[in-house]
Protein backbone atom coordinates (compact mmCIF):
# COMPACT_ATOMS: atom_id res chain seq x y z
CA UNK A 1 0.00 0.00 0.00
CA UNK A 2 2.82 2.37 0.89
CA UNK A 3 4.45 1.62 -2.44
CA UNK A 4 1.25 2.56 -4.22
CA UNK A 5 0.95 5.84 -2.32
CA UNK A 6 4.59 6.63 -3.07
CA UNK A 7 4.07 5.93 -6.77
CA UNK A 8 0.96 8.10 -6.82
CA UNK A 9 2.77 10.95 -5.05
CA UNK A 10 5.69 10.78 -7.47
CA UNK A 11 3.25 10.82 -10.39
CA UNK A 12 1.63 13.99 -9.01
CA UNK A 13 4.80 15.99 -8.35
CA UNK A 14 6.31 15.01 -11.69
CA UNK A 15 3.17 15.79 -13.66
CA UNK A 16 3.86 18.20 -16.57
CA UNK A 17 1.42 20.75 -15.10
CA UNK A 18 2.50 20.49 -11.45
CA UNK A 19 4.46 23.74 -11.66
CA UNK A 20 1.49 25.57 -13.18
CA UNK A 21 -0.83 24.26 -10.46
CA UNK A 22 1.31 25.22 -7.48
CA UNK A 23 2.15 28.62 -8.98
CA UNK A 24 -1.47 29.57 -9.61
CA UNK A 25 -2.60 28.17 -6.25
CA UNK A 26 0.16 30.03 -4.39
CA UNK A 27 -0.67 33.31 -6.09
CA UNK A 28 -4.41 33.00 -5.50
CA UNK A 29 -3.88 32.25 -1.82
CA UNK A 30 -1.38 35.10 -1.49
CA UNK A 31 -3.67 37.52 -3.30
CA UNK A 32 -6.64 36.53 -1.14
CA UNK A 33 -4.58 37.05 2.02
CA UNK A 34 -3.40 40.46 0.79
CA UNK A 35 -6.90 41.58 -0.19
CA UNK A 36 -8.30 40.55 3.19
CA UNK A 37 -5.57 42.10 5.35
CA UNK A 38 -4.04 44.80 3.11
CA UNK A 39 -0.80 44.21 5.00
CA UNK A 40 2.05 45.46 2.81
CA UNK A 41 4.36 42.57 3.68
CA UNK A 42 1.84 40.12 2.27
CA UNK A 43 2.63 41.42 -1.21
CA UNK A 44 1.32 38.63 -3.50
CA UNK A 45 4.46 38.24 -5.63
CA UNK A 46 6.70 37.92 -2.58
CA UNK A 47 4.44 35.56 -0.62
CA UNK A 48 3.62 33.35 -3.60
CA UNK A 49 7.31 33.09 -4.48
CA UNK A 50 8.13 31.93 -0.95
CA UNK A 51 5.25 29.46 -1.02
CA UNK A 52 6.40 27.94 -4.31
CA UNK A 53 9.97 27.64 -3.02
CA UNK A 54 8.67 25.93 0.12
CA UNK A 55 6.61 23.43 -1.89
CA UNK A 56 9.55 22.62 -4.15
CA UNK A 57 11.84 22.04 -1.16
CA UNK A 58 9.23 19.87 0.55
CA UNK A 59 8.78 17.81 -2.61
CA UNK A 60 12.50 17.52 -3.26
CA UNK A 61 12.23 19.18 -6.68
CA UNK A 62 14.89 21.41 -8.23
CA UNK A 63 14.51 24.56 -10.28
CA UNK A 64 14.92 22.71 -13.57
CA UNK A 65 11.99 20.43 -12.72
CA UNK A 66 9.86 23.44 -11.82
CA UNK A 67 10.88 25.39 -14.94
CA UNK A 68 9.85 22.55 -17.22
CA UNK A 69 6.48 22.01 -15.52
CA UNK A 70 5.71 25.75 -15.41
CA UNK A 71 6.71 26.38 -19.02
CA UNK A 72 3.13 27.16 -20.01
CA UNK A 73 3.13 30.20 -17.70
CA UNK A 74 6.41 31.37 -19.23
CA UNK A 75 4.85 31.20 -22.68
CA UNK A 76 1.94 33.32 -21.46
CA UNK A 77 4.24 36.13 -20.32
CA UNK A 78 4.39 37.47 -23.86
CA UNK A 79 0.61 37.80 -24.37
CA UNK A 80 0.25 39.17 -20.82
CA UNK A 81 2.79 41.89 -21.58
CA UNK A 82 1.12 42.76 -24.87
CA UNK A 83 -2.21 42.96 -23.03
CA UNK A 84 -0.88 46.00 -21.18
CA UNK A 85 -1.58 47.89 -24.41
CA UNK A 86 -5.29 47.79 -23.53
CA UNK A 87 -5.15 50.28 -20.61
CA UNK A 88 -2.67 52.36 -22.62
CA UNK A 89 -5.16 52.63 -25.49
CA UNK A 90 -8.04 53.45 -23.16
CA UNK A 91 -6.01 56.28 -21.63
CA UNK A 92 -4.36 57.48 -24.84
CA UNK A 93 -5.96 60.92 -24.60
CA UNK A 94 -4.57 61.48 -21.10
CA UNK A 95 -1.15 60.30 -22.22
CA UNK A 96 -1.16 62.81 -25.08
CA UNK A 97 -2.19 65.61 -22.73
CA UNK A 98 0.66 64.80 -20.35
CA UNK A 99 3.31 63.93 -22.94
CA UNK A 100 5.70 66.68 -21.85
CA UNK A 101 5.61 65.86 -18.11
CA UNK A 102 5.88 62.15 -18.97
CA UNK A 103 9.13 62.63 -20.89
CA UNK A 104 10.61 64.89 -18.20
CA UNK A 105 9.67 62.38 -15.50
CA UNK A 106 11.14 59.55 -17.55
CA UNK A 107 14.49 61.27 -18.03
CA UNK A 108 14.85 62.72 -14.53
CA UNK A 109 13.34 59.78 -12.67
CA UNK A 110 15.03 57.10 -14.76
CA UNK A 111 18.49 58.62 -14.52
CA UNK A 112 18.06 59.34 -10.80
CA UNK A 113 16.87 55.80 -10.00
CA UNK A 114 19.83 54.27 -11.83
CA UNK A 115 22.45 56.70 -10.56
CA UNK A 116 21.26 56.66 -6.95
CA UNK A 117 21.31 52.87 -6.74
CA UNK A 118 24.83 52.72 -8.16
CA UNK A 119 26.00 55.56 -5.90
CA UNK A 120 24.75 53.80 -2.77
CA UNK A 121 26.39 50.54 -3.82
CA UNK A 122 29.66 52.37 -4.55
CA UNK A 123 29.51 54.11 -1.16
CA UNK A 124 29.26 50.70 0.52
CA UNK A 125 32.32 49.48 -1.34
CA UNK A 126 30.82 47.46 -4.19
CA UNK A 127 33.21 46.63 -7.00
CA UNK A 128 32.67 47.49 -10.66
CA UNK A 129 31.12 44.13 -11.54
CA UNK A 130 28.42 44.55 -8.87
CA UNK A 131 27.78 48.13 -9.98
CA UNK A 132 27.27 47.04 -13.57
CA UNK A 133 24.96 44.27 -12.39
CA UNK A 134 22.93 46.68 -10.25
CA UNK A 135 22.63 49.40 -12.90
CA UNK A 136 19.65 47.94 -14.84
CA UNK A 137 17.71 46.95 -11.68
CA UNK A 138 14.65 49.09 -12.50
CA UNK A 139 13.66 47.36 -15.74
CA UNK A 140 12.13 43.97 -16.48
CA UNK A 141 14.30 40.87 -16.18
CA UNK A 142 14.84 40.12 -19.91
CA UNK A 143 16.10 43.65 -20.60
CA UNK A 144 18.09 43.84 -17.36
CA UNK A 145 19.85 40.53 -18.04
CA UNK A 146 20.74 41.54 -21.59
CA UNK A 147 22.03 44.97 -20.54
CA UNK A 148 23.98 43.52 -17.60
CA UNK A 149 25.73 41.11 -19.95
CA UNK A 150 26.61 43.94 -22.35
CA UNK A 151 28.13 46.21 -19.70
CA UNK A 152 30.06 43.54 -17.77
CA UNK A 153 27.64 42.53 -15.03
CA UNK A 154 26.48 39.12 -13.82
CA UNK A 155 23.35 38.02 -15.67
CA UNK A 156 21.92 35.73 -12.97
CA UNK A 157 22.53 38.28 -10.23
CA UNK A 158 20.90 41.00 -12.33
CA UNK A 159 17.67 38.99 -12.34
CA UNK A 160 17.84 38.77 -8.54
CA UNK A 161 18.32 42.54 -8.22
CA UNK A 162 15.36 43.11 -10.54
CA UNK A 163 13.12 40.87 -8.44
CA UNK A 164 14.20 42.52 -5.18
CA UNK A 165 13.67 45.99 -6.64
CA UNK A 166 10.21 45.14 -7.91
CA UNK A 167 9.03 43.56 -4.67
CA UNK A 168 10.38 46.35 -2.46
CA UNK A 169 8.90 48.96 -4.79
CA UNK A 170 5.48 47.32 -4.70
CA UNK A 171 5.59 46.97 -0.90
CA UNK A 172 6.84 50.41 0.09
CA UNK A 173 6.09 52.51 -3.02
CA UNK A 174 2.35 53.14 -2.57
CA UNK A 175 2.73 54.08 1.10
CA UNK A 176 5.69 56.38 0.42
CA UNK A 177 3.76 58.11 -2.36
CA UNK A 178 0.80 58.57 -0.01
CA UNK A 179 2.98 60.00 2.74
CA UNK A 180 4.50 62.51 0.31
CA UNK A 181 1.05 63.54 -0.86
CA UNK A 182 1.23 62.04 -4.35
CA UNK A 183 -2.40 61.23 -5.13
CA UNK A 184 -2.70 61.76 -8.89
CA UNK A 185 -3.13 58.38 -10.63
CA UNK A 186 -0.77 59.34 -13.48
CA UNK A 187 1.98 60.41 -11.09
CA UNK A 188 1.61 57.31 -8.93
CA UNK A 189 1.62 55.08 -11.98
CA UNK A 190 4.73 56.69 -13.44
CA UNK A 191 6.57 56.35 -10.14
CA UNK A 192 5.66 52.68 -9.69
CA UNK A 193 6.41 51.77 -13.30
CA UNK A 194 9.76 53.58 -13.34
CA UNK A 195 11.09 52.10 -10.14
CA UNK A 196 9.39 48.73 -9.74
CA UNK A 197 8.83 47.69 -13.40
CA UNK A 198 6.33 44.80 -13.88
CA UNK A 199 5.65 44.19 -10.19
CA UNK A 200 5.00 47.89 -9.67
CA UNK A 201 2.74 47.93 -12.72
CA UNK A 202 0.70 45.05 -11.30
CA UNK A 203 0.37 47.01 -8.05
CA UNK A 204 -0.68 50.13 -9.97
CA UNK A 205 -3.36 48.21 -11.87
CA UNK A 206 -4.91 47.31 -8.52
CA UNK A 207 -5.29 51.01 -7.72
CA UNK A 208 -6.99 52.12 -10.93
CA UNK A 209 -6.98 51.68 -14.69
CA UNK A 210 -5.36 55.09 -15.25
CA UNK A 211 -2.65 54.40 -12.69
CA UNK A 212 -1.94 51.05 -14.33
CA UNK A 213 -1.81 52.59 -17.80
CA UNK A 214 0.82 55.14 -16.80
CA UNK A 215 2.79 52.48 -14.93
CA UNK A 216 2.83 50.29 -18.05
CA UNK A 217 3.94 53.26 -20.13
CA UNK A 218 6.70 54.15 -17.67
CA UNK A 219 7.88 50.54 -17.49
CA UNK A 220 8.08 50.29 -21.29
CA UNK A 221 9.84 53.62 -21.79
CA UNK A 222 12.24 52.91 -18.93
CA UNK A 223 13.17 49.62 -20.55
CA UNK A 224 13.90 51.30 -23.89
CA UNK A 225 15.84 54.12 -22.22
CA UNK A 226 17.97 51.70 -20.21
CA UNK A 227 18.65 49.36 -23.12
CA UNK A 228 19.79 52.23 -25.36
CA UNK A 229 21.48 54.73 -23.07
CA UNK A 230 23.04 52.66 -20.29
CA UNK A 231 25.46 50.66 -22.48
CA UNK A 232 26.33 53.91 -24.29
CA UNK A 233 27.01 55.73 -21.02
CA UNK A 234 29.19 52.88 -19.72
CA UNK A 235 31.22 52.70 -22.95
CA UNK A 236 31.82 56.46 -22.89
CA UNK A 237 32.96 56.33 -19.26
CA UNK A 238 35.70 53.77 -19.95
Amino acid sequence: MNVQWEAAWQAVIHHPLFGVAITLAAFQLSYAAYEKTRWVFLQPVLVSMLMVVGVLLACGLGYEDYRLSAQMLTVMLGPATVALAAPLYLNLRRIRELFGPIMITLLVGGITATALGMALAWAFGADRMVLMTLAPKSVTSPIAMLVAEQIGGVVALAAVFVMITGILGAIFGPELLRRFGVQHPAARGMALGLTAHAVGTAQALQESEECGAFAALAMSLMGVLTAVLLPLAVSLSL
